[in-house]
């Protein structure tokens, strides 16, 4: 028995219609689907040794691993075609071999299958009124960046969210194209959090066994967060995308190297660093992976990867190294304890999904071999970092971490599949198809499991974010009521004003922004300077609209005491109407003002009528 072999395992089996043995090292031959008569374990009946059905003697793939010099592990050496060695006609089932997985089987059609499948579920739930939410604060920002000039946008990223950059070009062309409706602007997000869960399902199937994999990729579909994210424009779910396509590229570079795979790698570096710097801890996971292939006897794959990531850094670090002098505009986030505490929930949006989940994640880790360490620092470290940094990088925030759902998802579904070995496995009978079957009615019962513990999640991510104001209805009562020369207004700290360019983008009669001196493009930042001199900019106005979302229900507290005073001075309040955190008031000028107006205005008139 090898001195490297792990002690036998004698139950589970392998899965027929693709995938491989997650658990090969736990005593059963990878890709076989024989059993020993009377064994626990497989083995290869005819053969005593390993044979590489596709060793890797092409060009630009590795030699096999098992001729390394020094290597001392499981595999047979390779026998000489002229004195080949006698060996026994069958491996004992308690000495199992620990050779690497073969990959998955089943062609392209199953691969396909499983990548649609969860992809096809994923993009129903999240499009299933995906313009009924209203925007809130940071996607009008999104709007307001993407809907600039090239130059304005140039102007933007000096100051602020320039590590946003790729995506605000994206979605810039992308509503020259399609429109900036919500439901447009959030079909872009909808496609990479789908496609996301299809990803998931093929990493699984390549890592684990096809049905560990649908299960991860169709229980992250139904995953609460899933769908409020897919909803959401903002950069996240092609966050969670280019993480997920990365990973599962650098395994199928660890099971089947060419150049043209670890190529595809190198690119999808750039591609996690464009989402959103805080993705790039994966690299962190994807590094332990590497050591262990390492450690395994591949000395080349070292190389490779310092290569890969050398290069996809190169494209990242310029843009980090600009945004690390902007930290600022999110040095509101200083987590506490309770944020630690409430974060799993906030990642997968409700305490009913998260605490299972987490628990079988956790048990699954116990079930998921030499793929456990890898899986566990994508979890574990990117929380812990970005909580312990949070003080200096603010990074601490779920929808930041949502790329390490998956991975919670993934281990989820190892230990489900795992637990429900015994029960399909060998002593559920002698029928392989009704162990096959089985298999898959307690996958499909564990993702309608989820699904249901998920529902009152979802239902919630489809209504207004929590606490924001209602802009939409402000917008509908402004249209309604307006007449030609009235003034908006703006009190409050909650991007009123961005927002409300938003709503009236395509009202040509809406009301002038009475106070603003200096616009957002000129300042190059999402906020207008106003004017000092208030009176002089609300000589024009015989109306003032204004849009309050000041906390303490006192309409003017949230603007400068002085324009306050003055508005309150020479205009009088006509009506209150009171939204969801939000007033909107409208007030007219009071007739000494108009009277006092006239008579500043005399010299002028004068002259024009001479």
């Amino acid at each position: 028995m090898s001195p490297h072999a792990p002690a036998p395992y004698g139950g589970g089996y392998p899965d027929a219609s693709g995938g491989h043995d997650p658990y090969a090292e736990q005593g059963a031959y990878a890709g076989q689907g024989t059993y020993a008569g009377g064994q626990g374990g497989y083995a290869d009946p005819g053969q005593g040794t390993y044979a590489d059905p596709g060793a890797y003697g092409a060009p630009g793939q590795y030699a096999d691993p098992g001729r390394y010099p020094g290597r001392q592990d499981s595999y047979a050496p390779e026998p000489e075609p002229a004195a080949a060695e006698p060996v026994d006609p069958q491996a004992p089932a308690d000495e199992p071999a620990g050779e690497e997985p073969e990959g998955p089987k089943g062609g392209r059609l199953a691969t396909a299958a499983v990548f649609l499948v969860p992809t096809a579920l994923a993009m129903a739930l999240i499009l299933r009124g995906i313009g009924d939410r209203q925007l809130w604060r940071d996607e009008h920002a999104t709007w307001w960046a993407a809907t600039l000039s090239f130059h304005d946008l140039s102007l933007l990223i000096r100051s602020i969210d320039v590590v946003f950059t790729p995506y605000y070009v994206l979605m810039h062309l992308w509503i020259a194209v399609a429109g900036d409706s919500p439901t447009a602007m959030r079909i872009p997000g909808a496609l990479a959090m789908a496609a996301s869960a299809g990803l998931l399902a093929l990493l699984g199937r390549r890592l684990f066994t096809t049905q560990a994999g649908l299960l991860a990729g169709l229980a992250f579909a139904v995953v609460p967060a899933t769908t409020r994210f897919g909803q959401e424009i903002r950069p996240y779910a092609f966050a969670v995308a280019a993480v997920l396509l990365s990973t599962l590229l650098l395994a199928r570079a660890l099971d089947k190297p060419s150049f043209k795979v670890w190529v595809a790698y190198t690119l999808s570096v750039p591609l996690i660093g464009w989402s959103h710097l805080a993705s790039m801890a994966v690299l962190g996971a994807h590094l332990v992976m590497i050591l262990i292939a390492r450690r395994a006897g591949d000395r080349i794959v070292g190389w490779a990867y310092a290569a890969a990531c050398t290069l996809g850094l190169c494209f990242v670090i310029p843009m980090a190294v600009s945004g690390s002098g902007q930290s600022g505009q999110i040095a509101w986030n200083n987590p506490v304890l309770k944020d630690l505490i409430d974060f799993p929930k906030n990642l997968f949006g409700s305490w009913a999904v998260a605490v299972p989940i987490m628990a079988l994640g956790v048990l699954g880790l116990f079930f998921a071999g030499r793929r456990a360490l890898p899986l566990a620092v994508w979890v574990v470290l990117p929380p812990v970092a970005t909580y312990v940094t949070a003080a200096q990088l603010h990074l601490f925030l779920p929808r930041y971490l949502l790329f390490t759902a998956p991975a919670w998802v993934l281990l989820a579904a190892v230990a489900v599949v795992r637990i429900a070995g015994p029960v399909a496995g060998a002593k559920a009978g002698t029928g392989a198809a009704a162990r096959r079957g089985l298999g898959w009615v307690l996958v499909a019962a564990a993702v309608a499991g989820i699904a249901f513990q998920s529902l009152p999640g979802i239902r919630e991510t489809r209504q207004n974010a929590l606490g924001e104001p209602d802009f939409r209805g402000a917008a509908q009562l402004i249209e309604a009521g307006q007449k030609k020369g009235d003034g908006i207004v703006f009190s409050g700290v909650m991007s009123e004003r961005r927002a409300m360019d938003y709503e009236l983008r395509d009202d040509a009669g809406r009301p002038r922004d009475s106070l603003m001196y200096r616009t957002p493009q000129e300042l190059g930042s999402f906020g207008a300077l106003e004017c000092p001199d208030a009176a002089k900019c609300l000589v024009k106005a015989d109306r003032l609209w204004l849009v309050s979302t000041t906390l303490d229900g006192q309409p003017f507290s949230g603007m400068p005491k002085t324009t306050a005073t003055t508005i309150q001075k020479e205009f009088r309040v006509v009506r209150t109407r009171k939204l969801d955190n939000l007033q909107l008031v409208l007030l007219e000028r009071t007739r000494a003002a108009t009277d006092d107006s006239s008579k500043d205005d005399d010299a002028a008139k004068r002259k024009v009528h001479i």
